[in-house]
């Protein structure tokens, strides 16, 4: 191994800059040929490849997005567009490939291994923490904290008006930052894909709830299978027309900001064991963290999953929303 390429693809998330740094920096300790690949797959069909050294990733490690941009390529998906790529990843002599995204990355690289025997490797960047194969994806951390503290200047106007507020998140697929951001603000409801919603219950919860609360938050992610925050909320104005209700997109701004520490440690172990499982021979998998170790999963195990969510931390939430 002479020479490595990285990229990063699909939707961006803080903490992938931390991600190509530890690539890079790794990559140059065992004296290896860094460059990157600007656009994910559609630059790799179009030739962006850039080199990378240390120098040219000092001070990215606090910075959310990533320098090497990032796209989504249907025509990656075309057996031509991977030929094109193919034949650049030969051009530039390319002994080992990085990709740092989600689930559509991951697929596009078990695609790619059907005509390229050249070692890949994935690193877990989404924000949804919906892969297998790790207890936590670069830039979950980021986004739920990004959640947290918007709900919470959310709540300063729902106190001061007597407001009830839908907060609707990012989780077509996963509820998991709806979730845990959920927890972490004391909703009074968290609505999920994972589970089904029941506009009867969500009434009689708002109804036996406190009557001196002075605001109500309930989180709701964009997948929920009522069709979302302003649906919901409609169909409680209708039931509860006394309620002052309102509702709030939290939209792409969960993607943004700098990365939390545990992000940029989490990615820095990732990028750096990345590196260290190509050197190894390893090919075709996943690096994660579970149980703080290190652990490589297949592409084929790793893509997005619907898991069931802790029934503790449900049962949680409604105590804890009295």
């Amino acid at each position: 191994m002479k020479k490595i390429a990285v990229f990063t693809s699909g939707g961006d998330s803080p903490g992938m800059n931390a991600c190509i740094r530890a690539v890079v920096r790794t990559g140059v300790y065992h004296n290896l040929e860094v460059v990157g690949i600007m656009h994910g797959y559609d630059g790799m069909m179009k030739n962006e490849f850039i080199p990378l050294d240390a120098k040219s990733v000092a001070n990215i490690i606090q910075r959310g997005g990533t320098i090497l941009k990032t796209a989504r390529s249907k025509e990656f998906m075309t057996i031509e567009g991977r030929k094109k790529a193919l034949e650049n990843i030969h051009k530039h002599e390319i002994d080992g490939i990085v990709a740092i995204g989600g689930d559509g990355t991951f697929k596009g690289a078990l695609e790619f291994s059907k005509i390229c025997n050249i070692p890949m490797i994935g690193c877990p960047g989404t924000i949804d923490n919906d892969l297998r194969g790790t207890d936590f994806t670069i830039g979950y951390d980021t986004a739920i904290n990004t959640v947290v503290d918007a709900v919470d200047k959310i709540r300063d106007t729902a106190e001061s008006h007597d407001r009830l507020f839908f907060v609707e998140v990012m989780g077509r697929d996963a509820g998991l930052i709806a979730l845990r951001a959920g927890i972490g603000v004391g909703a009074e409801s968290i609505l999920m894909p994972e589970t089904k919603t029941d506009i009867e219950d969500l009434i009689k919860r708002l109804e036996s709830g406190r009557k001196n609360k002075s605001s109500k938050i309930i989180i709701v992610a964009e997948g929920d299978e009522a069709g979302g925050a302003f649906i919901i909320a409609e169909q409680v104005k209708k039931r509860l027309p006394d309620y002052d209700a309102r509702v709030t997109v939290l939209g792409h701004i969960q993607r943004g900001g700098n990365p939390s520490a545990m992000d940029r440690v989490n990615s820095s172990r990732i990028g750096f064991a990345a590196v260290e499982a190509l050197i190894k021979g390893e090919k075709n998998v996943m690096i994660g963290i579970v149980d703080k170790n290190i652990k490589y999963t297949p592409f084929a195990n790793a893509v997005k999953h619907i898991q069931e969510l802790n029934p503790d931390l449900i049962r949680m939430v409604d105590i804890l929303s009295m």
